[in-house]
């Protein structure tokens, strides 16, 4: 972890009280349909640190320019979210003690972080994926000894990185998604929104695009949080389906 000068620990603290405060009260998400016949329970740990590399480049009033969050892009291969950026998860295992242990072992297989240095923060209410047919319940926590990471298995990860928040909030980086009336090959759009918060997050070799469940969670979340900026939701993206 880079060091602090001591109002940028102070101001790093303080989020971590909000987080902790906010995973205490709950969030209530937006209303969506139920996933129909048997749902399968699934975690993701959303996971926010002092990022140990370049602070945000957006100044924000309500969020230190070092705290980040910690996403993975999904391979192309997989058959669902193909390419999609996400939260470290994935289904809740026989042997997992509840969604927070699925949530670190699933985020420890995906990138290498090591869960002892995770605080775990709380769980907050699951939501519906209709795509996949599971429940995902997000599981809050504050990286407090952070350990390097990295894509461990390249048939289920194409990268992991650290995204500072405060570029997440960025106005500039804001869109909505809108998803076509049908999939390719003209197979019907399961039901879910046709359109929804996304998120640009700029990097060394382009731009990533949040859309889907990990931003309809992260647009609430920044929202219930105070972080969120008025952003032109007139701005749109067009989801490659």
């Amino acid at each position: 972890m880079a060091d602090s000068r001591p109002g940028e620990a102070t101001a790093t603290e303080g989020a971590r009280a909000q987080l902790a405060a906010l995973a205490a009260r709950g969030v209530a998400w937006p209303p969506l349909p139920p996933v129909s016949g048997h749902p399968r329970p699934a975690a993701v740990l959303v996971l926010f640190g002092v990022l140990d590399g370049r602070p945000a480049v957006h100044p924000s009033a309500a969020v230190p320019a070092d705290l980040d969050l910690l996403l993975v892009g999904r391979a192309a291969s997989l058959a669902h979210h193909p390419g999609q950026v996400a939260f470290p998860g994935g289904r809740l295992e026989e042997d997992d003690d509840g969604p927070e242990a699925a949530a670190l072992r699933e985020a420890e297989e995906e990138t290498g972080l090591d869960p002892a240095g995770v605080e775990v923060l709380g769980t907050l209410a699951q939501l519906p994926v209709h795509v996949s047919n599971h429940v995902v319940v997000p599981v809050l926590a504050w990286w407090a000894t952070p350990s390097p990471v990295a894509v461990v298995d390249h048939r289920e990860s194409a990268t992991v990185f650290r995204a500072p928040v405060a570029d997440l909030v960025d106005p500039a980086n804001r869109r909505t998604a809108v998803l076509p009336a049908r999939f390719a090959g003209g197979r019907p759009r399961p039901a879910r929104p046709d359109a929804g918060p996304a998120f640009l997050v700029p990097h060394a070799a382009g731009t990533h695009l949040v859309w889907g469940f990990t931003a309809l969670v992260l647009d609430r979340l920044l929202t219930e949080l105070g972080w969120s900026e008025p952003w032109d939701t007139s701005r749109t993206f067009q989801v490659p389906l």
